[in-house]
């Protein structure tokens, strides 16, 4: 396998209470530099679970994850989020794009939070990034002026905007119709294939998974093929 981008040893995440819930049980992963995975199962099987873990959105109750081969279990909150910023693109399934910000801006803004690029770099590489996604016309448009499909491009973008090695994205096409979806499949691909990042998507789509290097399939929270 490629040179190993993330993996997870075991990996559990429980929600205490009355009654315990369990999202996800004693998942064991590994993905590599530019692979492109997919991660599917049924409503509640514990997919997007697995995807918040593993983007340190969330914490495990046992278990490791690795990072570049990092241990993440004794990091506190601000390292966390600085490896997320730096480390990792997230992709959902709405946009979430600010809407008082162009096009541009709202690529520019986890740009600005890392501080690695001047401002006018900042503005150049969101331009060359929308560019990429066929959006060279629309930078200066706000999100109630683009459509579905270009919104979600603006959100790939600005997911790339820290130049992360891994792309996660929860239900990317969700919302979108067929020849958005595919052009965001295509993207996704491209960018693991061409361009060497790991990418894990999340997807009730069969044809979508269907592109994939690799298919996980979760069910009750636990991976049962695919690893």
């Amino acid at each position: 396998m490629s040179k190993m981008v993330i993996a997870t040893e075991r990996l559990t995440r429980r929600l205490a209470g009355e009654v315990t819930v369990t999202l996800v049980e004693d998942a064991t992963l590994a993905v590599g530099r530019g692979e492109f995975v997919a991660i599917t199962g049924a409503s509640g099987s514990g997919k997007s679970s697995l995807l918040y873990l593993l983007g340190l959105l969330d914490r495990p109750t046992d278990g490791q994850i690795r990072l570049h081969g990092q241990d993440t279990a004794a990091l506190d909150d601000d390292r966390l989020a600085g490896l997320r910023l730096a480390e990792l693109g997230f992709v959902f399934q709405f946009h979430f794009l600010l809407p008082e910000f162009s096009a541009r801006e709202n690529v520019v803004l986890p740009m600005q939070r890392l501080g690695r690029l001047s401002p006018t770099e900042a503005k150049m590489r969101a331009t060359e990034l929308l560019n990429r996604f066929g959006l060279g016309t629309e930078v200066n448009k706000l999100p109630r002026q683009l459509s579905g499909g270009q919104s979600q491009r603006v959100a790939i973008a600005r997911a790339l905007a820290n130049d992360p090695r891994l792309i996660l994205a929860d239900e990317p096409t969700g919302n979108l119709d067929t020849a958005a979806s595919a052009n965001v499949q295509r993207i996704l691909k491209d960018l693991a294939h061409l361009y060497g990042r790991t990418v894990v998507v999340v997807t009730h789509d069969r044809d979508f998974a269907a592109a994939a290097d690799r298919v996980i399939v979760m069910s009750d929270g636990r991976i049962v093929a695919g690893t």
